[in-house]
């Protein structure tokens, strides 16, 4: 159910390049008036993005308190492992939810906004 997502940011440039390290992708950058963002590379059927990083001021304030966005990975361990080198934390490293459930991480990123990982193996 979810078609879109934003993560606040208030230097695109590094967060940009902490995702672009973590997830091993590439993030376009795009203005609009008074609004920059940084989508991320669509890997569904749609062809559309599904989410970005977003600098637009007062509106948008990183938190690590708010709501927690989950990115699914094929192993979680391949991006926890790469989050520190980047510029975050890890709060939780590689942690099974179940058998049936598979995976989560969690750690604070560049911005200090809180993003979570899940895998299923």
């Amino acid at each position: 159910m979810v078609t879109w997502f934003e993560i606040p940011v208030t230097d695109m440039n590094r967060a940009k390049t902490f995702y672009e390290k973590v997830f091993d992708i590439q993030i376009g950058l795009h203005k609009m008036e008074g609004i920059e963002m940084g989508w991320f590379p669509n890997k569904n059927e749609s062809g559309i993005a599904t989410g970005s990083l977003i600098n637009a001021g007062e509106h948008y304030k990183p938190s690590n308190d708010g709501v927690l966005v989950y990115f699914y990975c094929d192993d979680v361990e391949n991006e926890i492992s790469r989050v520190e080198a980047a510029g975050g934390n890890v709060v939780s490293g590689k942690t099974q939810i179940s058998e049936d459930n598979g995976y989560y991480a969690y750690f604070i990123d560049s911005e200090g906004n809180r993003i979570a990982l899940h895998s299923q193996k």
